[in-house]
C-alpha cells in the first residue's frame, strides 16, 4: 500500500440521461431514475479510485461552508477518506451537471463558484506531503502553488491536463513543466505522437499518457524514447464515459508507484477505466486490486 496525496477538485455533480444528442426542446421530461446527484470532481474521483484499489489516500481540496459542502465531508468519511483537509473557504461548493446519452456521449456544465481565486493553506499541504509516496495535482488554481514545493521536496508529481491542444497553454505550463508523470486526452489531437514528443522536448517529462476514448491509451516512456499502444476494452455496457480519464490516471498510479512495468499498469489502467463507465456517476464504478487483476485476463479489446 502506498501513501499518496491527491489535490484536486470537489463538486455536486448531477448526471442526467437524455435521449441523444442534439436535445430536442420540450417543456419537462420525465425520466425516472435518470437524474442523480452525487459528489464528485477530480480530486474526489482520484481519491476514490486510489482507495479503493488499496492505497491511503489523502485529499486536499475547498468547498463552501453549505449544505453541499457538509455532503461531500459525510460522503468522504463513508468512502474511507479522510474530510479533515478539504477546507471550507469557498462562497458556495462548485457543482456541475453531466448530460450523457445511451451510447456514452456526454456534455458537462461546470461552475466552479469562486475556486479559481482562492489559496489552499501551504503548511498544510507541506505537512501532509513530507509522508507521501507520490503527489497528484490536478490542473486547478489552488494546485499551482503545490507545484513547485512538492519539486523542491523531491516528491514524484503526476497531473493531468485534460484535452490540450496547444502546447503553448498558458494556464496548463506550471503543470506540464513540473510532472514527472503527464495525462492527458488527444481529443483536440491530430498528430498525437509528434505532439507527445515535443511535449517531452519542452518539459522533460518521464512518462506522458495519452487518453484516446474508445481507441484505448498511448504511453510514452523517457528513459527509452519508446510508445506504448493499449487498445479499449470491452468489460461491461458503457453508461457515462465522464470520469473516464481519472479512473486510467488512477490505476496507473496505483500499479506503477506500487512497482510494476508502466507497460502492465496502462494495461491494468484502461481495463479499470473500461468497467468504469458502466456507472452513472464519475465517482463511482471502480474495482479492487484483486477484482481488476481478475478481470484483465478476460478482456476483450474493441477493434
Amino acid at each position: 500500500m502506498k501513501h499518496i496525496l491527491v489535490s484536486g477538485l470537489i463538486n455536486i455533480e448531477t448526471t442526467a440521461q437524455v435521449d441523444s444528442f442534439p436535445i430536442e426542446y420540450q417543456p419537462i421530461d420525465y425520466n425516472f431514475f435518470g437524474v442523480r446527484s452525487t459528489p464528485s470532481g477530480v480530486g474526489l474521483n482520484l481519491a476514490s479510485a486510489l482507495t479503493t484499489l488499496g492505497d491511503s489516500v489523502t485529499l486536499l481540496s475547498v468547498c463552501g461552508n453549505d449544505i453541499s459542502g457538509n455532503i461531500i465531508k459525510d460522503s468522504l468519511s463513508q468512502r474511507n477518506i479522510s474530510p479533515d483537509f478539504i477546507l471550507p473557504i469557498l462562497s458556495e461548493t462548485p457543482q456541475s451537471v453531466v448530460l450523457y446519452d445511451k451510447n456514452g456521449k456526454r456534455r458537462i456544465i461546470c461552475d466552479l463558484k469562486d475556486t479559481q481565486d482562492i489559496k489552499y493553506d501551504m503548511d498544510t499541504f507541506k505537512a501532509q506531503a513530507e509522508s507521501c509516496d507520490c503527489i497528484c495535482l490536478c490542473n486547478i488554481n489552488f494546485s499551482r502553488e503545490m507545484l513547485y514545493l512538492a519539486r523542491s521536496m523531491g516528491k514524484p508529481i503526476v497531473t493531468d491536463v485534460h484535452a490540450l491542444s496547444n502546447i503553448d497553454d498558458e494556464y496548463n505550463r506550471d503543470f506540464m513543466n513540473c510532472s514527472d508523470i503527464l495525462f492527458l486526452s488527444d481529443e483536440y489531437l491530430n498528430n498525437t505522437k509528434e505532439f507527445v514528443k515535443e511535449i517531452e522536448r519542452r518539459f522533460g517529462n518521464e512518462i506522458i499518457v495519452v487518453g484516446r476514448g474508445s481507441r484505448g491509451a498511448l504511453l510514452y516512456t523517457k528513459s527509452d524514447d519508446n510508445f506504448y499502444e493499449v487498445p479499449a476494452f470491452r468489460t461491461r455496457t458503457p453508461v457515462n464515459t465522464v470520469g473516464a480519464g481519472d479512473a486510467l490516471l488512477s490505476a496507473f498510479i496505483h500499479f506503477y508507484i506500487g512497482g510494476n512495468s508502466p507497460y502492465y499498469s496502462l494495461r491494468l489502467a484502461c481495463a479499470f477505466a473500461s468497467y468504469k463507465i458502466g456507472d452513472k456517476s464519475a465517482s463511482a464504478g471502480f474495482l479492487s486490486e484483486s477484482e481488476l487483476k481478475e478481470l484483465l485476463p478476460k478482456c476483450e479489446p474493441i477493434l
